[in-house]
């Protein structure tokens, strides 16, 4: 599986995806934040306590609509278009590794940008992460949700990679769907 800071960006990417892009979410339809609930839109996507400037925000929201299109290719089974798309980010974010330690803990590897930037740093991390998983044998624990009328993005962390939904809420609405349909008198 990942180590825990790449699970991290993994989650983080979802997360970015989920909030910062329009289309459904449990069966509704979602529209992402705008203007000035952007800043703390992102601010509540990324771990921790972070301030996030509304260029940053605007950035990370393009970054988002990019790891969309990486997890939907995915999901279709088109790993050249996800690996393409990948590239592109890693490219324009100037993706690099570098070893840092965060007090009392081992080294680790994060993943930076070209600038330190957050927008920069951030998009360079996600992207690098995804492009581990497109470029290993986990690339099928990215999925996008199989409930009807939910298009919202997930990383599956179960044993047996057997995920399908975006929440137990749209795993939920499918089963009491499946079962009000057996139900039913035939006619």
């Amino acid at each position: 599986m990942f180590d825990s800071h790449v699970a991290t960006l993994l989650d983080v990417s979802a997360a970015l995806v989920n909030t910062l892009t329009d289309g459904s979410a449990r069966g509704r339809p979602y529209t992402a934040p705008r203007d000035g609930d952007l800043p703390a839109a992102v601010a509540a996507a990324l771990p921790g306590e972070v301030r996030v400037e509304p260029a940053a925000a605007v950035s990370l929201t393009r970054t988002a609509e990019q790891l969309r299109a990486v997890f939907e290719a995915v999901a279709e089974g088109h790993l050249d278009t996800a690996a393409d798309r990948l590239n592109s980010l890693l490219r324009s974010t100037g993706a690099r590794p570098q070893l840092d330690r965060v007090p009392g803990e081992p080294w680790q590897v994060h993943f930076h940008g070209a600038d330190d930037t957050l927008a920069v740093g951030w998009s360079a991390g996600c992207a690098t992460a995804l492009a581990l998983a497109v470029g290993s044998d986990l690339a099928g624990r990215l999925g996008v949700c199989r409930a009807p009328r939910c298009d919202r993005v997930y990383v599956d962390g179960s044993r047996n990679a057997a995920r399908e939904y975006c929440s137990t809420a749209c795993q939920s609405r499918v089963k009491a769907a499946a079962f009000r349909a057996r139900q039913a008198p035939a006619g």
